[in-house]
């Protein structure tokens, strides 16, 4: 992202990248049939007691929340499913000025899985089942991580979510180091060290999380220290928000360039930047869809790419700091250096990354790689000039290993609408073939044989053409093209100079 910076360094003073909104899931050995039954088993309770003794472990639970609040002299409160939790809590610490602690405990009715009673033929046994019941939100204002929740199931299998938030958690690192900061919202808008700072945000992935979120676990299930005693969680990274913050000087700075980087974001961005901006290769087998769109919030605009269950998402902070931000829901479309099993053998390789927490330093690493080439792909924004001044390649014959083609004219209806399907995202995800260009560019059905032989005879030559160029490339071992990064350069700068005037209405 050095050219972005580079380029705005005269309105930029300063970057920072952490981890944002983490949440942590915890799941006991009784999470399955058989851990449950063998939970019974070992308390000498009957399969067939369930119905009688699930309702007891999940009363305790209820109980011990509502003494909880009670201990700590805090609001405990019933709320419908919808309501907003954060922005109460907020406001709980905005009026009364909280000290840390326990700040509220929350009930709210919502979907759960847990198990049922099946009759057999030798003796019943559990089953998974979709039921709704109560969830316990306790939220705390941490020494350590400021602002965060831990939720609990209160029916078996007691699985448990917690919730932290990076910012918050470096903000209370830098006020125990005396660094000054300025902090609106969950963003850092002037740091005074910098580096410092960073170095405690890179470092927020190495503690050692089983231990602090064990801790947290024990303080709202009371199972763990009766009939649970000795269990410890597995626990995984459900999802992760890791963002780069450019802090600008002023909003003026910002205002007149966010625009610019939502044109560009929204008309030149294809399937194939943003799985490259995720660190993903073209290839043939891609099953999916890429998603971008915009959205106009009452802070401003925010335009969002997701791929997957994963997705990159840029906006402003109150006019002051331009955030790029990944987040992995699915982290299996990732990968990970690690021990495991290959044709039978134990081998040192890279592996599809699991959700367990130990990945988290892997985590940063991809989200922060992608936040950066997304960066440099913004860099020529501010001054499309450039893109333009090379267009004029286009429209020369050249020759390559012998070949000779025409020139282009980009703003030929024509050599336009080749330039669109070859850049339509589900073609160029997977790559495209002869044919998903002729079913683009001819709508209708062929008459006959000889019409469809002759159309993707010109469809041949036309690709022939972009390839002397340099646009497209065949993917290696397939009847597939793809886009060069010449080509999404130069044919993005055409669709940016034909529909220049739309993203002001998208905007607004």
């Amino acid at each position: 992202m050095e050219s972005f910076i580079n380029k705005h360094q005269d309105r930029i003073v300063g970057t920072l990248s952490c981890f944002d909104r983490i949440i942590f899931k915890g799941y006991l050995p009784i999470t399955h049939e058989k851990g449950c039954e063998a939970l019974f088993y070992d308390q000498q309770w009957l399969i067939k007691q369930f119905k009688y003794k699930a309702p007891q472990l999940s009363k305790q639970i209820a109980e011990h929340a509502q003494n909880y609040a009670a201990l700590n002299q805090r609001p405990f409160m019933t709320l419908p499913p919808k309501t907003n939790k954060e922005e109460l809590v907020r406001d709980f610490v905005r009026q009364e000025g909280l000290n840390p602690g326990l700040i509220a405990v929350f009930k709210v009715l919502e979907p759960c899985r847990s198990f049922k009673v099946i009759g057999g033929k030798r003796r019943p046994h559990l089953k998974g089942k979709a039921r709704k019941c109560n969830f316990f939100y306790f939220y705390f204002l941490d020494r350590e991580f400021g602002l965060m929740h831990v939720r609990v199931q209160s029916w078996l299998p007691f699985p448990i979510q917690i919730y932290i938030n990076g910012h918050e958690w470096l903000a209370r690192k830098m006020d125990r180091h005396g660094i000054g900061y300025t902090k609106i919202d969950n963003a850092f808008s002037r740091i005074e060290d910098m580096p410092r700072a960073q170095r405690f945000a890179n470092n927020l992935c190495k503690k050692n999380w089983p231990k602090v979120l064990e801790t947290f676990a024990r303080r709202v299930n009371p199972h763990l220290r009766t009939i649970l005693a000795g269990m410890e969680h597995y626990w995984c990274c459900d999802q992760c928000e890791t963002a780069i913050d450019l802090m600008f000087k002023d909003r003026a700075s910002l205002k007149s360039l966010y625009k610019k980087l939502l044109e560009h974001a929204l008309l030149c961005f294809g399937a194939e930047d943003v799985m490259t901006f995720l660190g993903k290769k073209v290839h043939g087998n891609f099953k999916g869809e890429l998603i971008t769109d915009l959205k106009v919030r009452q802070a401003g605009a925010r335009v969002k790419h997701r791929i997957k269950g994963n997705w990159i998402k840029m906006y402003d902070k109150y006019g002051l700091v331009l955030r790029i931000e990944t987040v992995i829901n699915q982290p299996r479309e990732f990968q990970v250096f690690r021990q495991g099993k290959r044709k039978g053998q134990i081998v040192h390789g890279w592996f599809p990354m699991a959700k367990r927490v130990s990945n988290l330093p892997r985590y940063f690493e991809i989200s922060v790689a992608a936040c950066r080439r997304y960066l440099e792909a913004l860099s020529i924004v501010d001054d499309p000039r450039e893109a333009y001044d090379d267009l004029h390649e286009l429209t020369r014959s050249r020759v390559r290993s012998g070949r000779q083609a025409r020139g282009l004219n980009p703003l030929h209806l024509d050599d336009a609408q080749l330039f669109a399907a070859v850049l339509r995202g589900e073609h160029v995800i997977k790559g495209f073939r002869n044919k998903d260009i002729v079913r683009v560019l001819y709508r209708s059905k062929p008459a006959c044989s000889k019409v469809a032989k002759r159309r993707s005879r010109k469809v041949t030559r036309l690709l022939g053409i972009l390839w002397t160029h340099g646009l497209v490339a065949k993917i290696p071992r397939s009847r597939r093209w793809r886009v060069t990064d010449k080509g999404r350069r130069l044919m993005s700068g055409t669709v940016v100079l034909r529909n220049q005037d739309i993203p002001e209405r998208l905007v607004g």
